[in-house]
């Protein structure tokens, strides 16, 4: 089968090609492979071209964790999907290829409302922004939460998800007008927006909260945001860090407000969770949100949960693709069709 490779293992954006690789087989109960029609770009695939990214120990080279397509071929014991099933899910690796092999509970049927592209778009933003907020960060009924990179693929899933879930305030951050703009025109818009350029998003908070502060804190920057962070997290507060864009050591700081706010510092990620938890993660989703999910282009009446495509390119533009959002200049996802 042909896939995207990387030149050398690692490398610039110059090393992507198009070659030949190995067509996977489902030889293990419950494993899956389904012919790509589309797959989704995340940062994380830029980070693990240059080879700064630890995937999980067995898994494929082939770059990419998110897809849609149909089953071309299942393994023993699947009674869930069957060949010709249109479906959109999620792989340790290998998304980037004309075949990518997973698990029957890591996939999910596609909704005939739903295009491949927006599909291809839903699986690591949605359920990376669910399990930030729900199971990592505890979000309730009636708390506040900050969502930084607000115009990422996360950010705009974990914005709609807390509205919907009924956040009391939701604050996001991104760093231009028409970023923002996006943002609030969303049916589950978050509630506050601020320019992290221009203004001081601390002091926003403690204005929309009265001096209480957020009571969660999704963040993707690190070390630039580290002590304007703890100074807008709540008594009890929890702040998930999902990357460090920034940088990953944090400046000299004070203990004392972790100590005295009783604050919660958390880490998560996705992709080197067990399959058992991302199977049930995916269960969850498809019960609680899926129902929920609709096409970016819907009429605003229609409400939901909207899935944005940024830009298709065809998988022949990879480098430019990864240009694009190497320059942190999207609103939504970027993804790619494979071209037979």
């Amino acid at each position: 089968m042909k896939a995207i490779l990387v030149k050398d293992g690692k490398g610039p954006i110059e090393n992507l090609y198009i070659g030949e690789a190995e067509r996977p087989k489902p030889t293990i109960k419950g494993q899956v492979v389904v012919k790509v029609k589309m797959f989704g770009l995340n940062r994380m695939d830029l980070i693990q071209r240059e080879g700064r990214y630890p995937v999980p120990p067995g898994t494929t080279p082939i770059l990419g964790v998110e897809f849609s397509g149909y089953i071309a071929e299942i393994g023993p014991e699947v009674d869930s999907v069957k060949v010709g099933d249109e479906v959109f899910g999620l792989a340790y690796g290998g998304a980037y290829a004309q075949y990518v092999m997973t698990y029957e509970h890591m996939v999910a049927k596609k909704p005939a409302h739903l295009s491949f592209a927006e599909a291809a778009g839903i699986p690591e933003v949605c359920l990376t922004a669910y399990q930030a907020l729900f199971l990592v960060g505890k979000l309730q009924k009636g708390e506040s939460v900050m969502i930084h990179a607000g115009a990422s693929g996360v950010g705009i899933a974990a914005n709609q998800m807390a509205r919907r879930f009924g956040a009391k305030h939701v604050i996001t951050t991104a760093g231009s007008v028409e970023k923002l703009d996006f943002l609030k025109s969303m049916p589950y818009a978050p509630t506050h927006t601020v320019n992290y350029k221009t203004e001081d998003f601390s002091e926003h908070v403690k204005k929309i909260t009265d001096g209480k502060g957020v009571d969660v804190i999704v963040d993707f920057i690190g070390k630039d945001y580290w002590d304007k962070n703890i100074d807008s997290l709540a008594r009890d507060g929890r702040m998930v860090h999902l990357a460090f864009m920034s940088g990953d050591k944090a400046p000299s700081f004070s203990i004392a407000p972790i100590l005295y706010k009783r604050l919660s510092i958390l880490g998560s990620t996705l992709r080197s969770r067990a399959l058992e938890y991302q199977s049930d993660l995916m269960v969850q989703f498809k019960d609680n949100s899926l129902p929920d999910m609709k096409s970016g282009d819907a009429p605003a009446a229609e409400g939901g949960l909207r899935v944005y495509v940024h830009n298709v390119y065809p998988w022949t533009e990879i480098q430019k693709a990864h240009r694009e959002m190497a320059e942190n200049k999207t609103s939504g996802k970027i993804v790619l069709e494979i071209l037979e």
